[in-house]
């Protein structure tokens, strides 16, 4: 009998996490082979992104786009540039598209991430740096016409933000005493929601707390809980176009 099939027969939950740990290791060892055998950081940073991001995509639903960008608000203003945006793909366009370069606008965006080496005091106050240069961005919301009528314009969600790595700098890991205090420093529109360390465990303050994984399984768990709270967050709000088209002055 194929091995799979048999061991999802004898326990349905060992077979999940036998098949979601191997996608681990996967992912794992291609990140160590982007450090073992890429010689310039700029190139690595990028093929590592590109890791993450096929990650993502295979498991976030179709409404939702994942690729690397600068966000951009009706007024003209931009971001820094982000690694990874997780944005509306069902009703937002992206602008100015050129040979992989995009502007996303700011309204689309649900999460931004940053992808580092190690998950350290300073890479986590560097991905805060680029998530309030999202977040300082303009959104507009407006109402639109349904078949039942007309809606009211969607209040705007908070955009999450945080940071994807291969390890952790701290020798004790996330369990550090040194990281929670380095997250709590980063407050209001710098403040990370969520974060991976592949080698190590996944952490996200969806709630009222920290929550921090097991080091088993922390990539399928980061994923999982970043879905629910995807979901928590619905649709993004309707853009009003005629402030974009307001650069032009008529």
């Amino acid at each position: 009998m194929n091995k799979a099939k048999s061991t999802a027969k004898i326990n349905g939950r060992t077979f999940l996490r036998d098949a979601f740990e191997a996608e681990q290791k996967v992912l794992a060892v291609q990140l160590e082979l982007s450090a073992k055998s890429i010689t310039h950081d700029g190139v690595m940073g990028g093929v590592n992104e590109r890791h993450f991001i096929q990650s993502l995509r295979r498991y976030l639903p179709k409404r939702y786009d994942v690729d690397h960008g600068i966000v951009i608000d009706s007024s003209g203003a931009t971001s820094d540039q982000i690694d990874i945006v997780i944005f509306d793909h069902q009703y937002s366009p992206t602008l100015l598209d050129q040979n992989g370069h995009r502007f996303i606008p700011a309204e689309a965006v649900y999460c931004v991430l940053e992808v580092k080496p190690t998950i350290s005091k300073r890479y986590l106050k560097y991905a805060a740096d680029k998530a309030q240069s999202v977040r300082a961005l303009r959104r507009t919301s407006v109402g639109f016409t349904h078949s039942g009528g007309k809606s009211v314009p969607k209040p705007l969600f908070p955009i999450m933000a945080g940071i994807v790595a291969a390890g952790v700098e701290w020798r004790d890991g996330l369990s550090s005493r040194e990281f929670p205090k380095a997250l709590s420093a980063l407050r209001d529109s710098r403040h990370l929601d969520c974060g991976l360390a592949l080698s190590d465990r996944s952490f996200d303050q969806y709630g009222a707390s920290l929550h921090l994984s097991a080091a088993r399984g922390s990539l399928t768990v980061f994923l999982f809980r970043l879905l629910g709270q995807l979901q928590q967050l619905g649709t993004a709000p309707a853009i009003d176009w005629n402030r974009y088209a307001s650069v032009f002055g008529h």
